[in-house]
């Protein structure tokens, strides 16, 4: 069984409306949007209604995300994501006896525009699949049903995040350092390796291996 098939074999099938909450964590490039959207895919195929969010339609504004600089770990750690938002738009709808009537997202990180969408109706038993950094902060890690962490090192997210944005291959770097220490920090406090309930080391993400679970 491959590490898709065994995530989507773990997901629960609840009873009535509750909607099963999936969290895809990992550091920047792990690879945890494509990893999101193949398990979305195959649960599609499996007849099961999904709904996909990406923490990065959640991101604030840019005035609050670089208001401790360019080059602030703290920064990254503490405000990237519109945390509130993210948890009335989506976590509230799909949590037991919620409305399920959801937001996808609340800014446009490219435009730097706020949003505010009509929301949506999920039908009942749909299973949220949502992908970001940092899903296994204390905010967060009791929101959901079932949670998976791709671990990659830094040096290989690094070349990765080379090759998708054009940053520098180094962790090590001085321009790096934003990204890497807040993860770093992400790691010690919160320990998402051990919280998550499946740890896939995803490397080489064309063949993801099932470290826990």
């Amino acid at each position: 069984m491959d590490a898709l098939d065994f995530v989507a074999a773990r997901i629960p099938v609840f009873d009535g409306q509750r909607c099963p909450r999936i969290a895809i964590d990992g550091p920047d490039g792990a690879g945890k949007t494509h990893f999101a959207d193949a398990l979305a895919e195959l649960l599609r195929d499996r007849q099961r209604p999904v709904v996909r969010v990406s923490l990065d339609d959640f991101h604030n504004t840019r005035e609050v995300r670089y208001r401790l600089g360019r080059s602030s770990p703290e920064g990254f750690w503490s405000d990237s994501y519109n945390y509130r938002q993210f948890y009335t738009d989506v976590l509230v709808p799909f949590r037991p006896g919620g409305s399920r009537r959801y937001r996808t997202a609340c800014h446009d990180v490219t435009t730097d525009t706020i949003l505010m969408p009509e929301p949506q109706l999920a039908a009942p038993g749909t299973v949220l699949v949502v992908d970001g950094i940092f899903l296994h902060r204390n905010e967060l890690a009791t929101s959901w049903d079932l949670s998976v962490f791709l671990d990659v090192p830094f040096i290989e997210t690094a070349r990765r995040m080379a090759l998708r944005d054009g940053s520098n291959p180094d962790p090590d770097h001085p321009t790096m350092r934003r990204y890497v220490e807040a993860q770093r920090r992400y790691f010690r406090e919160c320990k998402p390796q051990d919280r998550a309930t499946i740890l896939i080391a995803n490397s080489n993400h064309e063949s993801p291996v099932v470290l826990r679970g």
